[in-house]
């Protein structure tokens, strides 16, 4: 019977960690840095509700809505765990919204929200190239989510909200109308 080596053993290790490391979660990045390369998309992005989201957990915000749906009109909410997650971007993953004076740039629903964490994006030698046209499958093989109705109502448009009730629907061409971004064609084909 052979000698099992240190050396190996020390190899099969690093090669574990390694291994481990890269299929970990992709980090959240910010919709500032996916703004670099779509700006006119962020510009109209940033005047919608989902950019503002964030604003809703404010005591004294949309009261009259939170009185309707029995919810405290002067409490604060941008603490509550229970909110976090549809009201800001990556809560509690790599990268994401960890607290309002601990990660202020991750307030809102931002182009990860719906589109997938952008860290794999950034990696020198992908989207870093200049004047590259990206086929679709090599964008969504780094994370690219194309947003459906499913995307929305796993998420957050489901009966976790207070503001869903039994008689909701949510209409995903209309939100994705009146609430995104205008879908302005890309620089370079994808």
């Amino acid at each position: 019977m052979r000698k099992f080596l240190p050396g190996v053993a020390l190899v099969f290790a690093l090669s574990f960690v390694f291994a481990s490391r890269a299929a970990a979660d992709p980090a959240y990045v910010g919709a500032k840095k996916c703004r670099a390369c779509h700006l006119k998309q962020f510009q109209t992005w940033e005047q919608t509700r989902m950019a503002k989201s964030f604003e809703l957990l404010k005591a004294g915000a949309h009261a009259d809505a939170k009185k309707k749906m029995k919810v405290d009109p002067q409490k604060d909410y941008t603490h509550d765990e229970k909110c976090l997650p549809c009201h800001t971007t990556g809560y509690g993953k790599p990268g994401g919204f960890v607290t309002l004076e601990k990660t202020p740039e991750m307030v809102g629903v931002q182009c990860e929200s719906c589109h997938g964490p952008g860290g794999e994006y950034l990696k020198e030698g992908f989207m870093t190239l200049k004047n590259k046209e990206y086929k679709r499958a090599e964008l969504v093989k780094v994370g690219l989510v194309v947003p459906t109705a499913e995307t929305c109502t796993s998420q957050c448009h489901n009966s976790k909200s207070p503001f869903v009730g039994k008689d909701y629907v949510f209409k995903f061409e209309e939100r994705k109308a009146k609430g995104t971004h205008e879908h302005v064609a890309l620089k370079y084909k994808h």
